[in-house]
């Protein structure tokens, strides 16, 4: 029951990356790739139907945490929460600049949201490859279960000082370049004439720049993490992951131009480098970067059987429902975005 939570934990965070991560890639390219305010409102209106559910994925995987993995809520939730608040206020940010933006006609009023709407989605990006990769490198958890770390010490590329250092940050650059390929797809494939050739030409850049970090990340995990690397020695069928977000990358690249395709080809890379993740720190949900002992694995951090039924009798029907709701709006509001609309 434990491995099916683990499972289905990584499967709601994926969803939630795929969906909300072409949000935040909207965000971080909208300044490059639209140069009038009225092209700046037509990428916010690509992303208006849909972002507030894509993060329904979001709330469901805290959730679920809370109820079948709560040592590891507890643990991680107060090990990082000076970053969990920033995320908190970064996500406010986000949306409060989203909703505030066609409030007022005002040359100033404008431009401004759209600062606080790039900065906060790009911000986002970078925080959540940086939490990923502190889950992947470990966290320095001390013999009563729990750990602190700073936001930063002195960046020792030799040890892991706190939860920015030269790993983390590659690891929150890669997913900030990834993301805004995944964004620049999808604004890609919802727009026409010359906003749509300005999302092409920033994929271009962004595939390339994915391609790259995405090699480093992966080349210094193996020497961050040996348990990671030890997975894929023990288990080969686990490199069908790294694979399958290969694949996915070299899609979402060559098939740039093709409205759907590269968009279906950055999804399945973002969900094959997750699945990598999950795959290769396993049976842990939260390993220890100072005594492989003590991390947590997803045993002893799950809740007790019977409460794990319970949970189960209702995440099932409950995402069932998140999952037919989230297909009917992307099937309402699919095709192009009109760009004379007045609002997103």
């Amino acid at each position: 029951m434990e491995t099916l939570w683990f499972c289905l934990v990584a499967f709601s965070l994926t969803a939630y990356v795929v969906l909300d991560g072409f949000d935040l890639g909207a965000g971080m390219v909208h300044f490059f790739v639209a140069r009038t305010d009225a092209e700046r409102a037509t990428v916010l209106r690509t992303i208006g139907p849909v972002w507030d559910g894509n993060e329904v994925w979001l709330i469901a995987t805290g959730g679920t945490l809370f109820a079948v993995f709560p040592t590891l809520y507890a643990t991680a939730f107060s090990g990082f929460y000076l970053p969990l608040m920033m995320v908190l206020w970064l996500l406010l940010g986000r949306a409060i600049a989203i909703e505030l933006r066609h409030q007022i006609d005002s040359p100033l009023w404008k431009p401004a949201w759209d600062v606080i709407f790039a900065l906060s989605s790009g911000a986002l990006a970078l925080f959540f490859g940086v939490a990923l990769g502190n889950v992947a490198r470990g966290v320095p958890i001390g013999p009563d279960g729990t750990f602190f770390e700073p936001l930063w010490t002195d960046f020792s590329s030799t040890r892991a000082t706190g939860i920015l250092d030269p790993y983390t940050i590659l690891a929150g650059i890669t997913a900030t370049v990834a993301l805004a390929l995944h964004g620049a797809l999808w604004v890609a494939k919802k727009t026409e004439g010359l906003l749509r050739k300005r999302a092409v030409d920033a994929a271009n850049v962004l595939g390339w720049a994915t391609l790259l970090a995405t090699v480093a990340v992966t080349i210094w995990t193996r020497s961050v993490q040996p348990h990671m690397a030890a997975r894929f020695s023990d288990h080969p069928w686990g490199f069908l992951f790294p694979l399958i977000a290969g694949v996915g990358l070299i899609a979402a690249m060559s098939l740039r131009k093709r409205g759907l395709a590269p968009f279906v080809g950055s999804s399945v890379y973002l969900a094959g480098m997750l699945a990598s993740v999950a795959f290769s720190i396993f049976p842990f949900v939260l390993p220890s970067s100072v005594d492989p002992s003590r991390g947590l694995t997803a045993q002893a951090a799950a809740a007790d059987g019977h409460a794990l039924r319970i949970a189960l009798a209702w995440w099932l029907p409950g995402m069932a429902l998140a999952s037919a709701y989230t297909g009917f709006v992307y099937w309402k509001f699919r095709g192009k975005v009109d760009a004379t609309g007045e609002t997103y």
